[in-house]
């Protein structure tokens, strides 16, 4: 558990009051069969009244006193475990904000839905426990043992082999629940991955009419959770039934014995009622120690869970030296796989170069590598070899936030959030005044929130579907047109526009004007032969690089484009 050795350190303080309050309220617990043996022994059996009014009356004080800690430890336990529960939530959002590329390429997405909500809430749920009552079963039994081996030591050997026999089921329930809850939570991940990528896809199962496939996926998911949470549960279910039939089995032994003893006049009445109680509370003690020892089971399997995202490597730097970059951009024999695919290298020994103020597009067939060049610009990956220069500096020993703040990327996907336009628009400069954002809509041929109902203000729905394809890549151009940045990426960022309004979009967004390094990533012919330089990709290759017309004679990758989409057009 050194995970949370910081919020121990934080909450330390209420926490050992809580536990302090817990001994005590034990304490109290455990007085209470001895002084009923003394009601017993030294009042009822002598026949003494003032006897059982004076042990009653302590016994009366003692429980108050122990619904006093009672009381407290349970303020405390619930307003700590909430709290630590909030900051390890915010601590792990926090970590997954700063993910680098190749940890959310490792851990899927529904997976760290379940991780921030079902493995915290096990935390928190054990953490509460600790401090309600976790802490005064092992107090109990113990202090009952002691208790009762001061009464009547032969008696107690019973209960030190009823004790034996639980702790060995304790045992064996630990080592056979632990990797059932850890594959029960892994189950849980796939449930919460299907219904996710279901709700993210929608549109297309409705298209495609694969409601039944779906449907045959979701339920294969549920009956897995279903089957690993009766594995994990079996256990209890054996082992619980197990104590309580060991213990009974020493109490009526007990019982047996004790009236026995009482016969021959070696055990009291009382002593017999105050072993019998302790009897109980061992047995209420042992069953309350199993439900812990199966909880620490499952906040094992999910502080496991937790700190593998803990471990997983960030890209957050301080923004210690900022400074702008001038967009030059040189790729020097480059080379890169993706760490968790197939090995073959996405681009291979990759050189070109481009200085600021100079457009660039990036062409090639689907799969060429395309986009993995803007990946590696922004540092979402880093390199397996060669290098990378921004100003003539290895991006690698650039802050990152430095390189990130001087690129903006409007990418093929449009990722528009729920909120008005503006709150999407203005994600590009957050402190950009109305007449920045409109501006930028302007540019990017966003013409069309205006005559929106609310404008500027008007609310987009999750993932903007209450908006066409081509209104979300124009909102999505905006906010990159708003960051003002010296490198603009468009990643295939203007293809559900028409061939008017993406000629309009580029002349507004001309690097000329703006002095931007613009480099855009398409598969039209149209839109790359209008840049200053184009470099042309083949499977992770670079077969050509170069202006338009001097691809059109060297590169006959590029020219077999042109044909089929420009030529060809032309004939049709």
């Amino acid at each position: 558990m050194n995970l949370y050795s910081k919020y121990f350190k934080i909450y330390k303080s209420p926490f050992l009051i809580a536990i302090f309050c817990v001994a005590f309220e034990a304490i109290c617990d455990l007085l209470g069969p001895t002084l009923m043996s003394n009601i017993i022994n030294a009042g009822i059996a002598n026949g003494l009244i003032s006897e059982v009014y004076y042990w009653g009356s302590l016994m009366l004080l003692v429980t108050a006193i122990g619904a006093c800690f009672a009381v407290t430890r349970n303020i405390l336990a619930s307003k700590v475990s909430q709290r630590m529960g909030a900051d390890l939530r915010y601590d792990l959002f926090e970590k997954i904000v700063y993910f680098s590329e190749e940890s959310t390429d490792k851990i899927e997405s529904g997976s760290l839905i379940t991780r921030m909500t079902n493995d915290t809430s096990q935390i928190t749920q054990f953490v509460n426990g600790i401090m309600r009552i976790f802490m005064k079963a092992p107090i109990t039994c113990v202090g009952s043992i002691i208790l009762a081996s001061m009464i009547n030591f032969k008696l107690s050997l019973i209960i030190y082999g009823t004790v034996s026999v639980v702790a060995i089921l304790i045992i064996v329930s630990m080592r056979l629940s632990y990797p059932r809850f850890y594959k029960l939570q892994k189950a849980m991940d796939k449930v919460n991955s299907v219904v996710q990528e279901y709700l993210i896809g929608v549109r297309l199962v409705k298209a495609f009419g694969t409601y039944d496939k779906e449907t045959d996926k979701f339920e294969n998911a549920n009956l897995n959770l279903m089957h690993k949470g009766i594995s994990s549960q079996i256990v209890i279910t054996l082992v619980s039934p197990l104590m309580t039939f060991t213990v009974g089995i020493g109490t009526v032994i007990i019982i047996l014995i004790g009236s026995r003893l009482f016969s021959l006049n070696l055990a009291n009445p009382g002593d017999i009622t105050a072993f019998t109680i302790y009897m109980a509370q061992i047995l209420t003690s042992l069953i309350m120690i199993t439900n812990i020892f199966n909880t620490f089971v499952r906040t094992k399997a999910s502080t496991a869970r937790i700190k593998e995202i803990m471990d997983c490597g960030g890209d957050f730097m301080s923004n210690a030296g900022m400074k702008e970059l001038n967009g030059d951009i040189e790729f020097k024999n480059v080379t890169f796989a993706y760490p968790n695919g197939s090995g073959v290298p996405a681009i291979k020994d990759l050189s070109f170069s481009i200085n600021r103020g100079q457009t660039l597009a990036i062409i090639g067939p689907t799969g060429s590598g395309k986009s993995t060049i803007a990946w590696l610009l922004l540092r979402f990956y880093d390199v397996n070899s060669g290098k990378i220069l921004i100003n003539g500096c290895d991006i690698k020993e650039l802050n990152i936030d430095l390189v990130r703040d001087n690129i903006a990327i409007v990418p093929q996907k449009p990722m528009l959030f729920s909120g008005s336009i503006s709150e999407n628009i203005r994600w590009g400069n957050k402190d950009a005044s109305d007449e920045m954002i409109r501006k930028a809509a302007h540019k990017a041929q966003a013409d069309f929130i205006g005559k929106m109902e609310d404008g500027y203000e008007s609310f987009l729905g999750s993932a903007a579907v209450n908006i066409s394809g081509g209104q979300k890549q124009r909102v999505s151009i905006a906010r990159g047109i708003l960051k003002n940045s010296s490198v603009l990426i468009l990643d295939d960022a203007t293809s559900a526009l028409d061939a008017v309004t993406e000629a309009k979009v580029r002349e507004n967004i001309n690097s000329k004007k703006s002095g931007q390094t613009i480099i855009t990533i398409t598969q039209r012919c149209g839109t790359a032969m209008f840049a200053d330089q184009i470099l042309v990709m083949d499977n992770g290759v670079k077969v050509g690089y170069g202006t338009h017309d001097q691809l059109m004679k060297d590169c006959e990758v590029y020219r077999d484009i042109y044909k089929t989409q420009i030529e060809s057009s032309r004939e049709a």
